[in-house]
Parts: structure tokens; sequence; C-alpha cells
């Protein structure tokens, strides 16, 4: 992470006298901006909001534009190379926090400058890894409206993996809003279209102290977000993955269907492996047969065989991507059969293609898959036609570039 991320040296200049306060972690005081927008906490003002902060870490003197839906405002842009922008964390202007307690409902979230958080050691976020996580985007057209892509479907993945993990969780309104205004917030973070993207990240945590193992008293609903171009650094261009046989992501009656963090550090060692052999990522089977497709590390997989397109079922072990069920829907509409079931390891050896869908990656192409050692290679250079095509028709349609018949699109301004 960058040492921007530590916004302990960030001083407000103007809006004098509305400040509250919070101790960094030297105990140091961190100055926050009030909520953005006054009146109830979910609806936007429609004023236009002004605030000029200094960065100790920075040369430059920014200041921050924030536009509701009904201005036709545009902030200034962050001073970023997007030519060369990567996927990695940089820190923005503000996050997003709500909390509440076992057995109540969230309530009252607001808009805070961008810092690092307090948790008591004995969270249980950090004793016992009670948390979830999403991601999603925002983009920006070239008229400067700015479009979030199915969000609604993020907030009921939430609430799924919250029953799951015993925490309360916001409603899908209070999901969606929050979003809103965190991206409206950091609106010059956003990439020139083209550039990029605004990845957002929610964050749900047993914030709570607990020492017993039970589910924290106390609850925090966090989000902060992030400029990023594409995950892998090739851009669409073939990644190389190998089948792990002997490590698994998930196992029948586990966490694998939820996106709790607790499903990621497990693939690290693998995946820490295959990239020092020179693959890409990790393609992962089922645990009980092991000879079943499930996941790579963070990516849902499809194999592709003529006009029929497969791809693991959903079965409690595979996480329900939506960019996954999106590209499904896509494919369907374009006229290609999509089977979700079973897929054994051994057609590999004999499909046309082979791709990974997410939200960081959208789509990325597979230009090999090596298996008990054996190398199977797909295509003259690894993007096949139905990548190209599908990847084309879902980014386009993310990016507003062509019409949303699936009324998928969350337009902002």
């Amino acid at each position: 992470m960058e040492s921007g991320a530590i916004f302990a040296g960030l001083r407000p200049n103007i809006i004098p006298n509305h400040h509250h306060h919070e101790l960094g972690p030297s105990r140091s005081i961190i100055k926050l901006l009030p909520p953005l927008y006054g009146g109830k906490r979910h609806k936007l003002s429609n004023q236009l909001h002004l605030a000029c902060f200094s960065n100790n870490n920075s040369k430059n003197v920014d200041t921050l534009q924030v536009a509701t839906p009904s201005s036709n405002a545009v902030p200034e842009l962050a001073d970023i190379d997007w030519d060369n922008l990567g996927f990695a964390f940089k820190s923005t202007d503000y996050m997003y926090m709500m909390k509440c307690s076992q057995g109540e409902n969230f309530s009252k979230g607001e808009l805070q400058r961008f810092g690092n958080i307090e948790l008591s050691p004995s969270a249980g976020i950090l004793n016992y890894g009670q948390g979830l996580f999403e991601g999603l985007k925002a983009y920006r057209k070239y008229d400067g409206n700015i479009l979030l892509f199915r969000p609604e479907e993020n907030a009921l993945r939430l609430r799924m993996g919250a029953e799951r993990m015993c925490m309360p969780s916001p409603t899908v309104e209070q999901f969606v809003e929050a979003v809103k205004e965190t991206v409206l917030a950091n609106e010059r973070w956003i990439p020139p279209p083209g550039k990029g993207s605004l990845y957002i990240r929610p964050l749900l945590m047993g914030s709570g102290s607990v020492l017993g193992l039970a589910p924290a008293p106390e609850y925090t609903f966090l989000i902060y977000v992030s400029p990023v171009g594409n995950y892998f650094k090739e851009g669409l261009a073939p990644i190389h993955l190998i089948v792990e046989t002997e490590m698994h992501r998930a196992t029948p009656g586990g966490t694998g269907g939820v996106k709790t963090i607790g499903n990621y550090a497990g693939v690290l060692k693998a995946q820490s492996a295959a990239k020092a052999k020179g693959f890409s990522d990790v393609l992962y089977l089922d645990s009980v047969h092991k000879r079943y497709l499930e996941e790579v590390s963070s990516c849902n997989v499809f194999v592709v065989k003529g006009n029929v397109i497969s791809t693991p079922a959903i079965k409690g072990t595979i996480l329900p991507g939506i960019t996954r069920q999106s590209l499904i829907d896509v494919a369907v509409s374009q006229g290609y059969k999509v089977e979700e079931r079973f897929v054994a390891v051994d057609e590999l050896l004999d499909a046309d293609e082979v791709f990974c869908t997410g939200t960081a990656v959208v789509i990325s192409p597979v230009g090999s898959i090596t298996y008990q050692g054996k190398r199977v290679s797909y295509g003259r250079d690894g993007v096949g036609l139905v990548s190209q095509q599908l990847y084309s028709a879902l980014t386009s349609l993310q990016m507003g570039l062509t019409e949303d018949n699936m009324d998928w699109i969350v337009a902002l301004k």
C-alpha cells in the first residue's frame, strides 16, 4: 500500500469550525471533514460543495469539487499519469462509513476524509476473520456522465454473505446510495473515458471487541475507492495458468460461495509459487473428486468449444460472480449456448478457448494451461474470437458506448 494512504497529514483549509476528529495510529489527531451532503443522510444535496486541502506528501495543492447528479459541473481531474494507470491502490479524498450493533440495523452513514481507521486488537475482523468485501466500478462517459454497473447485485451478494457470516448488513438501498455518494465525492479520481475506471471497494466487518469465538458486538460498513487500469498489465492479452492439484480454494459446506476475506488469503501460497514459475495465476479443482474446474484465484472460468460456452455451476464452493452472470446473459443474447455444469479438467485439452471473468479483469483470455506437466495452448495469440466479442460487448455496455437493453447501468449525473 502506498504511503499516501495515511492521511494524518491532510489539513483542510476551509470550512472552519465544522471538523470532527479521530485519533490516528500514532494517537495524533486526524481531521475529518463533515459529510458532504446535509439534511437526510442518504439524499444528495442540490448544492455544489467545494473543499480545498493540502497533502504533505504532494507538491501540489488540489481543489476538490464534488458535483451532485443535478449539477453539470465537472471537477478538475487528479494529477495522475492516466496513460500508465495500473491496478494498484491510490489513496483518494473520501470514504464512507456506517456502523451498527449486533441485532440492530445500519443507519446514519456519512462521508469522511479518507484515512486510517482505529480498531481494537480484539476486533472480530482481526481475530476471527468476520468480514466480507465487494468490488464494482464506476466509469466516466465522454459526455461527463458517471456510470455504475449493476450495484444492486453487489448489495444482494453482500447481504447473502452477511447472513452466512452472522453479520447485519445494509439494505440494498443503503448500499447503492452509499456507493453513489462515495463515487461523487471522489469524482476527480475517475479516469477519463477509455483510461480505466474507479474501483469501488465496500467492506463489511466485525469491528467490535470479542475474545471468545462469537459474532462481534459491533459492525462497520466502509467504502473506499481507487482509480485503476487493467488488472493484468498486459490488458486484453493472454494469461497463462497452472492447474493446482494439491491445495484447494474451497470445500463443500464452507464459505467458497460468499465473498468473505478468508477465501483470498488461502490462495496466496499457490499463487505465489505459480508466479515464481512464470505463470499468471492458478486454476483450482474441486476438493472432492479433484477433477472438476472451480475458479482461478479471484476469477470465474469459462471453456469454449464451438458454439457452446461452459462454466462451472454455482454449487456452494464457487463465488457467484456478477461479471460471470452478466457475460452468460450477453453470450446467450448473442446466440451462444451456455452450460452451467461440472466441467472436467480433461475438457481443457480440446477446448477452442478458455477465459476468466471478474470485476477487476472483466475478461482475461487464457493463452495456455499447464496440467500435470502438460501445457495446452489456445489459438495463435491466445485471444480467441469469443473472448474478444464478449469483452467488447460487455465493456461497451459498462462504459455507456452501446445502448443498455439489459437495464444494468445506473447513471449518476
